[in-house]
């Protein structure tokens, strides 16, 4: 029991950071696309207080993946309503995504100064691993094509207007199925949960190319000037 309390604690500040930035995204991009509606209320913020869906961040903390409310947006503001729907609805999980490949980049330049060996800076490492591991759940499923998701916004963009407005018709009770497959199966995270796994361990090569890279650089700049 202990043990899971820690890794509830550890995992919250990822929790938070993964929902700000999804949520302010979805605000930002909408804003750049000439809808004011987010920014008007309050929405334009990394502030996860603003954001918060209860039983979505509860799914977050103890599955990996929930959702935050909705942004609202109006797309009678954008130049092109389609496109600038898909482009909002894309901002969130590539976010995230974008985010996952910081941290990991992060933690694999601490990991070769050796933080992990204290006490405090093996908190720290574990800390990291939980925003990598957050931030990439949270983009991937949003990017599942159901609603009421980020990926059925983007997929809505791609099908033809009868048949994207037939789905939006049904998307309460889509909803309920996704919440009890959520609450009460894995099916999701065997979707999941791979294509994390596989966003790891290429974010985890290019970290350790970029990190010794850089390495390398800072030796010769050094070297050179010794």
């Amino acid at each position: 029991m202990q043990a899971k309390i820690i890794e509830l604690l550890i995992s919250l500040p990822a929790v938070i950071i993964a929902l700000g930035f999804h949520e302010a995204s979805h605000a930002f991009m909408a804003y750049k696309m000439g809808d004011n509606t987010a920014k008007n209320l309050g929405r334009l913020t990394i502030n996860p207080l603003k954001h918060i869906d209860p039983i979505g961040f509860l799914c977050l903390f103890l599955v990996h993946f929930g959702w935050a409310k909705p942004v609202p947006i109006n797309p009678r503001n954008f130049k092109n309503p389609k496109r600038g729907t898909v482009l909002v609805a894309l901002a969130g999980p590539l976010s995230n995504i974008a985010l996952g490949f910081v941290f990991t980049l992060i933690y694999v330049a601490l990991g070769q100064f050796g933080i992990g060996a204290t006490t405090i800076g093996n908190l720290a490492m574990q800390m990291l691993a939980a925003c990598i591991s957050v931030n990439l759940s949270l983009g991937i499923f949003n990017l599942i094509p159901i609603p009421p998701l980020d990926g059925a916004k983007i997929f809505g963009g791609l099908l033809p207007k009868k048949l994207y407005f037939w789905i939006m018709d049904y998307e309460q009770y889509i909803s309920i199925v996704l919440m009890i497959l959520l609450l009460f199966t894995n099916v999701i995270g065997y979707i999941i949960f791979p294509i994390v796994s596989l966003l790891e361990s290429i974010f985890f090569f290019a970290s350790h190319f970029i990190v010794s890279i850089i390495a390398i650089g800072i030796y010769y700049i050094i070297d050179h000037f010794n």
